[in-house]
C-alpha cells in the first residue's frame, strides 16, 4: 500500500459510499417508517369498521333495548353480548366503545373497570367529535390505561340512520417501533456489508487503475537513466493508454535521437579527421615550397614560378575550406540576414549554368538546360541561390563520367538537376544533407562534407523544397521547388 494514488482512491470510494449508504438508509428508513405506520393504519380501520359494521347488525337483529342507552348490561347479552366478549381478540387490540360524551358503553374485558377521563388517549374527545360527524379518523397519542403510546382509530357504529356510539381500537405503537427498529437493524448490516464488500473491491480496482501508472514510472525512470529502449507495454482505450502511447513514442524518439546523435558525433569525428587532412595537406605543401625557396634548394626562375602557382592553388583550397565553414555558421545563425530582393530565377539559373559549363568543358561534359519560361520573378537574394544551385551542378559533374549529359530543367516552378553519376546508395540516402557527411568515393575524396548541408540552408531560408533522389549506378536528381 505504498501507492498514494490507490490509498487516495481507495478513501474516495469508501466515503462516496459511505455517505451515499447514509443518505440511502436515512430516506429507506423515513419511507419505510411511513409505510409501515400506513399498513398499520390500514390494517386496524379495516378491522374497526368491520367491528362497528357487525356490531351494528348485531343490535339491529336482536331485540330493542332502548338504544345504547341501555347500559352494558343489556348489550352483553344474547350474540351481541357474546361478540362484544370476544372483541378483544377479535379486533387483536384493545376496543372501547364510547358515546358522544367520551362515557365508556363497553370495553370487552375491561366492562367491569372504572375509569375516567384521564384514562382514555390523549386527543380521544378530538376522535369521538370527528366520530360522531360520521367519519373514520386517527390519533396518536398516550394513554395511561394502557401505560404506552397509542394509534387510536374511531369509526361509528350505526343504527338505521343514526350514530348511536363511536368504536375506538387502540394499538401500541411500541410494536411498530419494534418491527422498524429490526428493520433497521437489518438495513444496517446490510451497509455494513456492503461497505465491507464495496471496498475490498474499491481495493481491487484502485490497484488496476494505478498499475498502469506504475509501469509508466518505471519506464520514464529507465528512460531518465538513458535506457531508451523502454517501453510501457500498456494498450488501453482511454486517457491512460494515451498517456502510455505517448511515453512510448519518446521512448521510439529518443532512440532515435540517440542513434543519430551517435552518427553525428561520428560524423564530427570524420569531419574533424578530415578537416585536418585538408588543412594539414596545403599548409605541409605550402610550407615545404616556402623553405625551398628560402633555404635556396629552388633557384631557377622557372621553378620558382612553378612552386609559386602551387602554393597558390593550396591557398585557394583553404580559403574555399574556410568559406565553407564561415558560410554554413552564417547561415545557421537565425539572427544572420539575407537580402531579399525581387529577381529572375531565370537569370539565376542561366548564370550557374554558364558558370558550370566551364568546369564542365574538363570532363567533356554537356548541360542541357530547358525551361518553359524566360521570367520567373521571386524574392530572393541573387547570390544565395546561385550559390545553391552551383553545389548542387558541382556535384553532379563530379559524380559525372565523361562524356556524359547533365539535365537542368525549370518546368512548373520547380527546378531540377539530374545526373547519369553513380548515384546515392539507400543506405547514404538519408543522410546526405547532413553536416560533415561524405560519401565514401574516389570522386568525393576532397570533398568536406559541407555543400549539401549549405545548399538546404539556403533553400530553407527561401522557404524553398529540397529533395533528392537516386538510384545507384543509374544517377541522381536534385529537385527545387519555388512556392
Amino acid at each position: 500500500m505504498k501507492n498514494k494514488i490507490a490509498r487516495k482512491l481507495i478513501a474516495y470510494f469508501s466515503a462516496s459510499l459511505l455517505i451515499f449508504s447514509v443518505v440511502i438508509g436515512g430516506i429507506f428508513m423515513s419511507l419505510f417508517k411511513n409505510y409501515t405506520i400506513e399498513i398499520h393504519k390500514k390494517d386496524i380501520e379495516n378491522r374497526a369498521v368491520t367491528i362497528a359494521r357487525t356490531i351494528s347488525e348485531l343490535m339491529g337483529s336482536a331485540p330493542s333495548y332502548g338504544g345504547m342507552g341501555m347500559g352494558m348490561g343489556g348489550m352483553m347479552q344474547g350474540s351481541l353480548g357474546s361478540y362484544l366478549r370476544n372483541v378483544d381478540d377479535i379486533a387483536m387490540a384493545d376496543v372501547w366503545i364510547v358515546d358522544e360524551n367520551l362515557n365508556l358503553l363497553t370495553v370487552g374485558p375491561m366492562s367491569q373497570m372504572h375509569y375516567s377521563y384521564s384514562d382514555l388517549p390523549e386527543d380521544a374527545d378530538i376522535v369521538v367529535k370527528e366520530v360522531f360527524r360520521g367519519s373514520t379518523t386517527f390519533s396518536e397519542g398516550f394513554s395511561d390505561l394502557l401505560r404506552s403510546s397509542t394509534l387510536t382509530v374511531g369509526t361509528p357504529i350505526v343504527s338505521g340512520s343514526e350514530i348511536i356510539g363511536a368504536l375506538l381500537i387502540h394499538s401500541p405503537v411500541e410494536g411498530m417501533n419494534t418491527a422498524i427498529f429490526s428493520g433497521f437493524k437489518m438495513l444496517v448490516v446490510s451497509i455494513f456489508m456492503a461497505l465491507v464488500l464495496s471496498t475490498v473491491v474499491s481495493v481491487f480496482l484502485a490497484m488496476s487503475f494505478t498499475r498502469p501508472l506504475k509501469k509508466m514510472k518505471n519506464t520514464a525512470l529507465l528512460l531518465a537513466e538513458g535506457d531508451y529502449t523502454a517501453k510501457t507495454g500498456i494498450i488501453q482505450d482511454d486517457e491512460i493508454g494515451e498517456l502510455a502511447s505517448t511515453i512510448d513514442v519518446l521512448s521510439e524518439r529518443l532512440d532515435r535521437a540517440s542513434h543519430e546523435s551517435e552518427t553525428l558525433q561520428k560524423q564530427r569525428q570524420d569531419f574533424i579527421t578530415n578537416i585536418s587532412h585538408e588543412l594539414r595537406t596545403p599548409v605541409t605543401v605550402i610550407r615545404g615550397s616556402l623553405e625551398a625557396i628560402c633555404d635556396g634548394i629552388v633557384k631557377e626562375p622557372e621553378q620558382v614560378k612553378e612552386y609559386n602557382k602551387q602554393m597558390l592553388s593550396e591557398s585557394k583550397s583553404l580559403e574555399r575550406l574556410v568559406n565553407d565553414l564561415l558560410e554554413l555558421s552564417r547561415l545557421q545563425n537565425a539572427d544572420f540576414k539575407i537580402d531579399m530582393h525581387e529577381i529572375n530565377l531565370c537569370d539565376v539559373i542561366n548564370d550557374a549554368v554558364r558558370s558550370a559549363s566551364n568546369m564542365a568543358r574538363k570532363k567533356n561534359i554537356i548541360i542541357d538546360y530547358a525551361k518553359d519560361l524566360d521570367i520567373m520573378i521571386i524574392k530572393g537574394d541573387y547570390g544565395r541561390l546561385r550559390q545553391m544551385f552551383m553545389i548542387v551542378i558541382d556535384n553532379a559533374i563530379k559524380f559525372s563520367k565523361e562524356n556524359s549529359i547533365i539535365y537542368i530543367s525549370l518546368n512548373n516552378n520547380i527546378v531540377t538537376v539530374k545526373d547519369h553519376g553513380i548515384g546515392i546508395s539507400k543506405e547514404d540516402m538519408p543522410y546526405i544533407f547532413n553536416r560533415y557527411y561524405r560519401i565514401k568515393s574516389e570522386e568525393n575524396k576532397t570533398g568536406t562534407g559541407l555543400g549539401l548541408t549549405i545548399a538546404q540552408q539556403i533553400a530553407n531560408r527561401h522557404n524553398v523544397e529540397m529533395d533528392a533522389e537516386s538510384e545507384p549506378g543509374m544517377g541522381t536528381s536534385f529537385m527545387f521547388k519555388f512556392k
